[in-house]
């Protein structure tokens, strides 16, 4: 995202844009690559209300909140794109409050990658995730990208009890 000063994340965080809904999609490469045709869209605000529920110390992914929208829908799939978009609504809307503080440090991308869409990028999702315990080790040569060791331990179950 750019111009993350002059945009009011707050707002777009309570902006439902018809949402939720399913969607039927009927595309056979895409049926078969997200195995079914009923796709979930969740709104931006229970993305954020999810990644409020990460307890200090666990972990989630993006793909583990698509999968929980998914299920409580009954749906076969949650929509990709705007999942990652609107995680980063979440993490930016909570960076602009005082006070209800979305942890969304906590919520990884594929494999436990850090997200360098968040406010202050890696380094500061880096330094979040370290004091909780969490070991952040770089992955390659040239376009480093920062992981969680082992994040598989420290999955946060979603589930509703």
């Amino acid at each position: 995202m750019a111009n993350e000063d002059k945009k009011d994340f707050n707002a777009m965080l309570h902006d439902s844009k018809d949402m939720p809904k399913i969607q039927t999609i009927t595309d056979p490469k895409s049926i078969e690559k997200y195995g079914g045709s009923r796709m979930y869209f969740a709104p931006p605000i229970d993305y954020d209300k999810v990644m409020k529920r990460v307890p200090w110390g666990k972990l989630t992914t993006v793909g583990e909140i698509r999968r929980y929208f998914a299920r409580r829908n009954r749906a076969d799939f949650t929509e990709p794109i705007t999942a990652g978009i609107f995680v980063s609504i979440a993490a930016w809307a909570s960076s602009q409050r005082t006070e209800d503080i979305t942890p969304y440090w906590r919520t990884l991308k594929a494999n436990g990658e850090l997200n360098p869409k968040y406010p202050g990028g890696a380094e500061a999702q880096k330094a979040k995730l370290e004091a909780e315990g969490h070991i952040v080790a770089p992955r390659g040569r040239t376009n480093i990208k920062y992981f969680v060791v082992d994040y598989e331990k420290a999955l946060f179950d979603l589930k509703e009890s």
